[in-house]
């Protein structure tokens, strides 16, 4: 990124790299765990009603889903303790220390949050889903999309411009997630709902939108990286 062209340099940028791959990873299979439920027609009293079955029973291959988002979410914590050793172990680094932690953290964060969403939808055993859920896990398989984009072009400034757009599109993707949140919200609090339902996708949704909040925190300090180096 900075001209150095060291090794060392080379596998922090990896590091970020292979994560971000993870959460894109994680990112699909929670959408394809949504696609086993049934989605609402945006009627808030067909999603927020008991089933006729009041303890549905757990999905395994929602289970099987779940168990490869927490593998990515592991082999995600695995790169984000090695990226933490080699900060203290590298004299020079190819840019600020408390940048390089805030960044992987960060990005770290994005998978935690993926990860209990996840666990929440086969703990809870919800058997519908409200429209807003699958546009804000989608929502956040584009986040993470942009987020492979733009660490992959940390390595060098001489695409800084293209850099700090992709930081854009994810404020820009951000912004979107909190309007569906907002009005996932509103259906959530209709009269009449379901309160165990209510908590438990509330649970759930807060999750998915506080997932892409950590995504545009992701980007504002890879913003701030291309801004103090470039």
């Amino acid at each position: 990124m900075f001209g150095s062209g060291k090794k060392k340099d080379a596998l922090f940028f990896d590091a970020f790299s292979r994560h971000a791959e993870r959460s894109v990873e994680a990112a699909r299979l929670l959408v394809e765990m949504m696609g086993r439920l049934e989605v609402g027609n945006g009627a808030a009293a067909h999603v927020y009603r008991p089933a006729e079955d009041a303890e549905p029973p757990v999905d395994e291959l929602a289970r099987a889903l779940y168990v490869k988002i927490k593998d990515a979410e592991t082999s995600a914590d695995s790169i984000t303790h090695e990226t933490i050793k080699r900060l203290h172990e590298t004299w020079i680094t190819p840019f600020d220390r408390d940048d390089i932690h805030s960044l992987i953290t960060r990005m770290d964060d994005v998978l935690d949050l993926i990860e209990a969403a996840a666990e929440r939808i086969v703990l809870y055993r919800v058997v519908v889903a409200p429209p807003e859920a699958v546009e804000l896990a989608t929502l956040l398989v584009q986040c993470c999309d942009v987020l492979v984009k733009a660490v992959g072009l940390l390595g060098t400034m001489s695409r800084a411009p293209e850099l700090l757009e992709l930081c854009v599109e994810i404020n820009r993707l951000e912004n979107a997630a909190d309007s569906v949140h907002r009005r996932a919200m509103a259906d959530l609090f209709r009269a009449g709902n379901d309160p165990l339902l209510v908590m438990k996708w509330r649970d759930i949704l807060d999750g998915l939108e506080s997932a892409t909040d950590r995504c545009e925190d992701v980007a504002n300090v890879l913003e701030g990286v291309v801004l103090e180096y470039a």
